[in-house]
């Protein structure tokens, strides 16, 4: 069963096995980012936290972050995302979001930045008033998928350093894996560990997951899990 924790009056976690999705209110409406990965009831969860009008924003479409979106007639997501979200049988239909769109929850804006490369349409969302960044899966200190249809690491380290034009903006991160908040600090090791993925200077440990023959890249800050070179 999710857990839901509150963050603030206005902000909740709700941890959903491996995978967490987060409620923000504003004081004309909510907004759900991301449904979680068993939680077909997330909306009902939502709705038992908040009276406000709820919409729904979607960092990605991988299924751990998406299972709860049919409760919703439509959704923001980034239009670079589809051809992912449908290939896992996503339905319903998206209100397209690109970089520097802002969602106004009502005295809390939510500014979208395009950061692609864990998957086409990763997006970040930047919490302004209250100075986070939401990073989807791409800013973790767990595992980052990059293996398989859809992954680009180039894509990854240019989006990463986009991120860095942002500093001094947000002071915590809130990802959708691993710990909780994590810090800025983290996207230039992000930057690193992937630079030394493609120069081939990092070691691997072959690992298998759904039925692919994959490397782990492990450092002490994160985790890379990739195609093997």
């Amino acid at each position: 069963m999710a857990e839901c924790i509150q963050i603030n009056k206005k902000t909740w976690r709700i941890e959903d096995g491996h995978v967490r999705f987060l409620l923000l209110c504003g004081t004309e409406k909510a907004a759900l980012v991301d449904t979680g990965m068993t939680t077909r009831d997330a909306r009902q969860i939502a709705e038992k936290l908040t009276d406000l009008p709820l919409i729904l924003i979607n960092t990605h479409a991988d299924p751990d972050h998406i299972a709860g979106n049919p409760a919703f007639d439509t959704f923001y997501m980034s239009p670079a995302e589809e051809e992912n979200y449908r290939a896992k049988g996503g339905a319903g239909n998206f209100i397209p979001i690109r970089e520097g769109d802002v969602i106004d929850l009502g005295g809390r804006p939510l500014r979208i930045i395009d950061i692609p490369g864990h998957t086409p349409g990763s997006i970040a969302i930047l919490d302004e008033t209250n100075r986070v960044l939401i990073s989807g899966d791409s800013v973790q200190d767990g595992n980052i998928f990059m293996f398989g249809k859809f992954r680009n690491l180039d894509l990854f380290m240019e989006s990463m350093r986009h991120l860095r034009e942002y500093d001094g903006l947000y002071d915590e991160i809130y990802p959708m894996h691993g710990s909780f908040p994590v810090g800025p600090e983290l996207i230039p090791q992000l930057i690193e560990g992937a630079q030394q993925i493609k120069a081939g200077t990092a070691s691997y440990t072959p690992e298998s997951r759904f039925g692919m023959e994959i490397a782990l890249y492990r450092f002490p800050y994160a985790g890379f899990l990739c195609d093997l070179p």
